[in-house]
């Protein structure tokens, strides 16, 4: 959040020595204020315009504050204490009603709609939310600011499962965990949906990081992991417990719609073993290269449309929650402080025995960039895409990266290769180059019409090889400039009537230059005919990267958000990977969200 001043009530010197000039400043005019205050308010009161009866809830500072579900309940009953005992800011009383809502929900909204919010706190699971809420950079701005509790990330088992893999004495890294699950025909992995859930997301990063110090061939093994937790996927963290076997009954044990291990935070697990009894209680394994944090970061929205005493009474607040008393409660729900430290209060309740390394420190927390490429490819290997590569030929790509001392063209091929091994072998992929009169009055031409990488080739080989040889011969055409418009509807016109119906259908176009062709369609006429062709049944996002500092990253976001896509800016080609990832990402999150 950033360092604020305290409310005045809340903000104490304890050294006693005077104020240093400038507080004493302050109090003076504060001093002056008050006296002009009251002098307004005898005036005032003998004309009959105020009463003296006002009740501290006539006069409270109200704030509203969606929370994460799991930490609603606590959060809530601190609110509500405050209300009771008149807790106060600015000497006005505290009211603060929280709402449990969905985090992604939330990111989803702000990051969508520029529409100031009927909330002014959010507190999301993980810093996640904020990162993609900030991420699109044209929806309603959030300040993220520190956490007030904590709750590792798991994987929670029915008795008979957990005593199978040798449970409490054996330990699993997380690679060996799920492998271990993976390999027993008597537990069945159930996971919420990355692309909803930071738990489910958290704990495929951490699948992945562990799979990467095993060696070998980690994407693949990594891959194969969440294909596994595709097929048993839930919506959410709530749903994903439904899944559990309810007992250790041949029944519920041999239903093939029961899971017997979940991807699940120590929190959940505490709440569910609260209400179950015998063998519906959990036992819980924490991997022994650290668990990922849930964090819960106290976050601001809209900050700037906030009143002073609104942004006062929300650090007011944010402070409160930091009080023993606070803790308390958050720590009789289920969540740990801020460091993650074990209390036994917590963990035995959750299913956490000893030798299990419950106290072993909180694994690193993966970067942004980290996380946008795993759910990249969550999105990618879970729903297979089918992509149109189009890529800018014109002369301007010659130019050197500074730094490199290679061109821009050398720089984005060897990007598009290394994205190229992301996809899975049912990825349909297909290339265009442009530039213009490129091909007879053309601005693009067709280079490898699209196809599944995993396919035999003409002349041997597969697709993906086709494909690999075809990127490494891109070259810059001398002279040639950028013919963008008539492409961006060349290639969206084609990839719409190619439509593969269960697939992510995209074109990815990459340019670093403005239109130049003064023969083309104009902006303003390119985003009319894409407004009335797209057809929601068939949905193409445009997935549009600017490429280097004279890229125009607001006019191709303009064009491509029409189209339920996006524009992206790298400033060096070689992120080219990293954004394709984000962008197929961030599309395929909202055709889903938009078909639910």
């Amino acid at each position: 959040m950033g360092r604020h001043s305290l409310p005045d009530d809340y903000a104490r010197d304890a050294s006693g020595d005077e104020s240093p000039p400038r507080r004493r400043r302050t109090v003076a005019i504060a001093t002056m204020l008050v006296l002009a205050v009251a002098a307004g308010t005898a005036v005032a009161a003998q004309g009959g315009l105020l009463s003296f009866s006002k009740s501290c809830e006539d006069s409270a500072v109200r704030l509203s504050m969606v929370a994460s579900p799991d930490i609603a309940p606590a959060v809530r009953a601190v609110a509500d204490k405050a209300r009771k005992d008149e807790v106060r800011s600015d000497g006005r009383c505290l009211y603060v009603t929280v709402t449990a809502r969905d985090s992604y929900k939330v990111a989803n909204s702000l990051t969508s709609d520029t529409r100031t919010p009927d909330f002014q706190i959010w507190l999301p699971d993980s810093d996640l939310w904020p990162d993609r809420a900030k991420g699109s950079g044209d929806g309603v701005p959030v300040t993220p600011g520190d956490s007030i509790a904590s709750s590792p990330v798991t994987m929670a088992m029915v008795p008979s499962a957990a005593k199978s893999l040798g449970w409490p004495k054996k330990k699993y890294s997380w690679a060996e965990l799920t492998a271990a699950t993976m390999d027993s025909d008597k537990v069945r992995l159930g996971s919420a949906d990355p692309a909803r859930s930071a738990t489910g997301l958290l704990a495929l990063a951490g699948i992945g990081a562990s799979s990467e110090k095993q060696g070998g061939d980690s994407d693949t093994r990594v891959a194969a992991t969440a294909k596994l937790l595709a097929q048993r996927m839930s919506d959410g963290d709530t749903q994903v417990l439904e899944t559990l076997a309810q007992s250790d009954s041949g029944a519920e044990q041999g239903n093939p719609e029961r899971n017997q291990a979940v991807l699940l935070s120590e929190q959940a697990a505490f709440a569910h073993n609260a209400e179950s009894t015998g063998g519906g209680k959990l036992d819980l394994f924490y991997p022994k290269d650290g668990t990922p944090l849930l964090n819960y970061p106290y976050t601001l929205v809209d900050e700037t449309s906030m009143s002073t005493s609104e942004s006062r009474a929300a650090l007011r607040f944010r402070t409160l929650l930091d009080e023993p008393s606070s803790q308390a409660t958050l720590e009789k729900h289920g969540f740990r402080n801020v460091d993650g430290t074990a209390a036994e209060s917590v963990v035995a309740p959750a299913g956490g025995k000893k030798p299990q390394p419950y106290a072993t420190a909180a694994a690193a927390a993966p970067t942004a960039e980290e996380l946008q490429q795993t759910l990249g490819m969550w999105t990618i290997t879970v729903q297979s895409a089918r992509l149109t590569t189009v890529v800018d030929a014109s002369g301007s790509m010659a130019t050197i990266v500074p730094g490199r001392n290679q061109s821009r063209m050398d720089v984005t091929k060897a990007s598009l290769i290394q994205a190229l091994n992301q996809f899975t072998p049912n990825d349909e992929i297909g290339l265009w180059e442009f530039a213009t009169a490129l091909d007879g009055d053309k601005d693009y031409r067709r280079l490898v019409p699209a196809a599944r990488l995993g396919d035999p080739a003409k002349g041997g080989g597969t697709h993906r090889e086709k494909l690999t040889t075809a990127f490494a011969a891109l070259k810059p055409v001398p002279g040639g400039a950028t013919g963008l418009y008539d492409t961006m509807l060349a290639a969206y016109k084609d990839a719409q009537a190619t439509y593969v119906k269960g697939k992510f259908n995209a074109v990815v176009i990459l340019t670093d230059g403005s239109n130049q062709d003064n023969l083309s369609i104009s902006r303003s006429a390119l985003i009319a005919e894409l407004k009335r062709i797209a057809d929601p049944e068939r949905p193409v996002p445009l997935l549009a990267i600017a490429v280097g500092p004279e890229a125009d990253r607001e006019e191709v976001n303009e064009i491509a958000k029409v189209t339920g896509g996006g524009g992206y800016q790298v400033i060096d080609p070689a992120e080219i990977q990293a954004v394709i990832l984000q962008a197929v990402m961030t599309a395929g999150q909202s055709s889903h969200a938009t078909q639910q």
